[in-house]
């Protein structure tokens, strides 16, 4: 059985130039069946959103889902790290406001880490989670929760001004405490310059091969989908097919 995986499990890995694989999960038995993979990391995502609550974004993804989906996920005690995300105006409001709702996702979720959006501006609430004696996993680029705000799923990072923004963004949170920092729809070049500027982890989503790991949303790797998916999604099976399938000859049979 794999060791339990812990933020200095994270942190060595990029010393020793270890790739980390995340990957997200939202309930028991799925759980089970990826942490006998060896994953290292398994993000209980504000995704479920739209892969298993079917809104539309993540933005109207509550505390109370996250918990809940939490809370099946860490029953699986998996050997994995679990990380939960912050949903929308759970830390935006205030600092009282994100150490609280950080400490409910550990407290009642069994989160091991959590993770939120946003760069600089939310150094002090990355050092208050912190100073509460929680990890937390940082997010650049590409940040679903501000999507009206970038007009939508747009890369991020392309100018000069907007990358380098980043990069002091990236220094930033590693500062402030985080122990790793998801990059998502960003230029691979600029994905790189962060991973080399910083020595916390970066764990790309569409920010090319050069983070120290990287994550994908299990559904959309497996083909369980009702939405077209991102170009940088690799597809490893076509099980929302098999499933079709295999509940059609089913409903034939009876």
């Amino acid at each position: 059985m794999k060791k339990k995986v812990t933020t200095h499990t994270i942190l060595k890995m990029k010393r020793s130039g270890e790739k980390i694989a995340a990957i997200t999960s939202y309930d028991f038995l799925s759980t089970k069946l990826i942490d006998e993979t060896g994953i290292d990391l398994i993000l209980v995502g504000d995704s479920l959103g739209m892969v298993i609550m079917g809104y539309e974004n993540t933005i109207p993804v509550t505390m109370e889902e996250m918990i809940h989906h939490l809370k099946a996920v860490t029953r699986a005690k998996p050997s994995a790290m679990v990380a939960g995300d912050m949903p929308f105006m759970s830390y935006q409001a205030s600092v009282e406001d994100a150490v609280r709702n950080a400490g409910r996702l550990v407290k009642e979720g069994g989160a091991e880490s959590v993770k939120l959006e946003g760069g600089r501006r939310y150094v002090p609430v990355v050092e208050a989670i912190v100073h509460a004696s929680i990890p937390v996993i940082g997010h650049l680029g590409l940040t679903p929760q501000s999507l009206h705000q970038m007009g939508g799923y747009r890369i991020q990072g392309r100018d000069d001004e907007s990358a380098a923004g980043m990069v002091e963004d990236a220094a930033a949170l590693e500062k402030a405490g985080c122990f790793s920092i998801v990059l998502e729809g960003i230029p691979s070049d600029l994905a790189r310059r962060i991973t080399e500027k910083v020595s916390i982890p970066t764990i790309g989503i569409g920010a090319g091969a050069d983070c120290d790991g990287q994550v994908l949303v299990l559904n959309d790797m497996l083909g369980i989908h009702d939405r077209p998916l991102p170009r940088f999604v690799k597809v490893y099976d076509s099980l929302g097919d098999r499933i079709r399938n295999a509940v059609g000859e089913y409903v034939e049979e009876v």
